[in-house]
């Protein structure tokens, strides 16, 4: 059995492999909000079928995964009500920072980009402490 870091660390440099492919051969930022983003509000209409395709590859990509590795163990909670609750606040914020991890932290981070780095930051210190109150405090997760 690997480290569960090699996991990690491969999945990481998928992600960051498909930024670039986006981002070399399509001229676009890998923010997932923002491709979904502009299908639910109608902005991306002129690229629909290519957001539509990455959305799909998204959701594609781990199914086929499962049935090559099997299903990865996790620690995230069966209440119902807390992920539907953590799925909200993540699109909240997402749209509130005008991007997501993939947006700001993949890309804008690899383009050296302050709005990209100052949002990361701020995103990520907000994960530590939802975590710190749900878990340790309120023990829902």
């Amino acid at each position: 059995m690997q480290p569960e870091w090699i996991m990690g660390l491969i999945g990481g440099l998928l992600i960051g492999l498909a930024g670039a492919v986006l981002l070399l051969g399509n001229g676009r930022i890998m923010g997932a909000s923002g491709i979904i983003g502009g299908l639910v509000d109608g902005s991306g209409h002129g690229d629909r079928w290519t957001r539509i395709a990455f959305l799909a590859g998204a959701f594609l990509a781990p199914l086929v995964l499962m049935g090559v590795v099997g299903t990865p163990e996790t620690r995230a909670t069966e209440n119902l009500l807390v992920l539907v609750a953590a799925g909200l606040l993540v699109g909240t914020g997402t749209r509130i920072a005008n991007g997501c991890t993939s947006g700001h932290g993949v890309c804008g981070i690899s383009r050296f980009s302050l709005r990209g780095i100052v949002a990361t930051v701020f995103y990520i210190l907000a994960g530590g402490l939802t975590i710190a109150l749900f878990r340790h405090v309120l023990g829902v997760i």
